[in-house]
């Protein structure tokens, strides 16, 4: 298995960064995160964190070296990331809930399957043409089809990981990918900033290493001061030169490897039962790799 990655996130005008990202994989199976904390309610980006820490730990403990149902696999990760955010919720005894988007993606077989929750974001694109894309679980996305959208909450979304009822999530069905396909996952920030047809325009012909850093100075110059943070991971299937700085050949690993860019913590070891003292190492743990973040980040602003 061999493909190209590249990832990037930036703050924009905002205190902190809370859009969290990340990939795994073994010989024969790859897993490809981001999340996005959402503001407006506490430690957004500790639920981001959480969510890929998760969801990668259920991969490492799934794919063996590939994945027996992708598509189940994605489904049960997901809410498995939601139940732990709830968790942490009730270990704090929060009265608002730490809430985040989510879309994660899995090459295996030749084929990408992918699932989502809120409104960050996943593009499949093949020669500069948009195959698909995922769409937002918000109002706005509704209004394409109800029209009964009103202008004051059409940028709402009304699912996400963390919130007290179930969340609402998408997931596609087995697409064949073909040399040179690009996925890329995206924060809403973005494509708030970035229409599609420039988005397919940076994209085309160029590799991931180009065009990654090229569209996120590209959505934080548009947005200026008021930019939300702009998180983008972006992937070519099958890159023909494996020696380029970012492609990646599986061929070495073994049946048990597992790499991953994902930052983990005593979380890597949780299943559904984890007792509330390994939780409580957990959320210590979070705590402070995102405080010594928050430092770096004023640093270097």
């Amino acid at each position: 298995m061999k493909f190209s990655v590249f990832q990037l996130s930036r703050r924009g005008g905002r205190a902190l960064n809370e859009d969290r990202m990340g990939y795994c994989y073994t010989r024969e199976s790859a897993l490809f995160v981001l999340a996005d904390g959402m503001g407006g309610h506490p430690d957004g980006e500790i639920a981001a964190q959480i969510a890929l820490q998760v969801v990668s730990v259920h991969f490492q403990q799934k794919a063996k070296p590939t994945l027996q149902d992708p598509r189940a696999f994605l489904e049960e990760a997901l809410l498995q990331a939601h139940r732990q955010i709830l968790r942490y919720a009730s270990l704090k005894g929060m009265i608002d809930t730490p809430r985040t988007t989510l879309v994660a993606a899995v090459l295996q077989d030749g084929h990408v399957h992918w699932v989502h929750c809120g409104d960050s974001r996943l593009y499949w694109v093949r020669d500069g043409q948009l195959l698909e894309r995922t769409r937002d679980h918000s109002y706005s996305e509704m209004r394409k089809v109800s029209g009964l959208v009103t202008q004051s909450n059409r940028n709402v979304l009304f699912t996400c990981l963390g919130s007290p009822s179930k969340p609402i999530y998408d997931v596609s069905e087995a697409k064949r990918l073909e040399q040179g396909d690009q996925i890329l996952l995206c924060s809403d920030g973005l494509w708030s900033s970035v229409p599609n047809a420039e988005l397919l325009h940076i994209m085309k012909g160029r590799p991931v290493a180009q065009l990654v850093p090229q569209v996120v100075d590209t959505a934080l110059k548009r947005a200026g001061d008021s930019s939300d943070n702009v998180t983008v991971l972006a992937l070519e299937w099958e890159t023909p030169n494996v020696f380029e700085p970012s492609s990646i050949s599986t061929q070495e690993i073994d049946d048990q490897g597992f790499e991953s860019t994902i930052q983990m913590g005593p979380l890597e070891a949780c299943e559904d039962e984890l007792d509330d003292e390994a939780i409580e190492r957990s959320i210590a743990e979070i705590n402070e790799a995102i405080r010594r973040s928050a430092e770096r980040q004023k640093t270097r602003g």
